[in-house]
């Protein structure tokens, strides 16, 4: 897993305890819109 890429962000976001946004696994979403997700909850 790199990082920056599609499963570091879900990783990261699951050991934050997020699973779904907006209803829908993380894993359905797009690189971009993780990554916008991620920066949301980290800052």
């Amino acid at each position: 897993m790199h990082y920056g890429s599609k499963g570091w962000y879900v990783h990261e976001l699951k050991k934050r305890g997020i699973r779904y946004h907006q209803g829908k696994k993380l894993e359905t979403y797009k690189t971009y819109v993780l990554a916008n997700l991620y920066k949301e909850i980290a800052s």
